[in-house]
């Protein structure tokens, strides 16, 4: 069965989110860095209110902190016991989006995580560790959001994106791919257990 791949279109702010978050994610902008409106605005070649809505949206993702009077910086990574609660949130999150959508799922749907799947797996033989990050995300959010909507997905991403997970932990490529087969071979079987 072949296998297609859709582009979405995204806009010049969500281009601009995408670029800030990809660089929180790679590490090149590091925790309790600060962001300077002005200089993002002439980074992008924009006036300083969309960069304002940007700003807005990484700090409702988790990414940023901004405090009144102080702007806003990139958000510190969590102390381990933060994490381990974060981690289990995630997961009764995930499993509660799984329950939902068992035997649900259309044959778009799962063509949809097939292909998502195959990104991956491209994304960690490249050693995009960035990309990985965004693509595993990918993954989860498209089955989130199956189960609840954007209220669902507005619970959960804040908790994966304040998470960044570090893939360079993944001796195997294939450990990866594996794991997240393994969730869609269930849902392929109705078997969320």
């Amino acid at each position: 069965m072949a296998v297609t791949r859709t582009t979405k279109i995204l806009t010049v702010k969500d281009q601009i989110a995408d670029q800030i978050r990809s660089d929180i994610i790679s590490g090149d902008l590091l925790p309790n860095t600060k962001l300077n409106e002005k200089e993002l605005a002439e980074r992008f070649g924009l006036s300083r209110g969309p960069i304002r809505d940007v700003i807005l949206q990484l700090t409702k993702e988790g990414l940023l902190i901004s405090k009144n009077n102080c702007g806003a910086s990139v958000n510190c990574i969590l102390e381990p016991k933060l994490q381990k609660l974060m981690i289990k949130l995630r997961r009764e999150i995930e499993v509660f989006a799984l329950e939902q959508i068992k035997d649900k799922l259309t044959e778009r749907d799962f063509n949809a995580l097939d292909n998502i799947l195959i990104a991956l797996q491209e994304a960690l033989e490249n050693e995009d560790y960035t990309a990985v990050t965004k693509i595993d995300i990918s993954f989860h959010h498209y089955i989130i959001e199956k189960a609840g909507g954007d209220e669902l997905v507005n619970i959960w991403y804040p908790y994966v994106m304040r998470m960044r997970l570090n893939y360079k932990r993944i001796v195997n490529t294939e450990q990866c791919v594996n794991e997240h087969r393994a969730i869609l071979n269930a849902l392929r079987e109705g078997n969320i257990a």
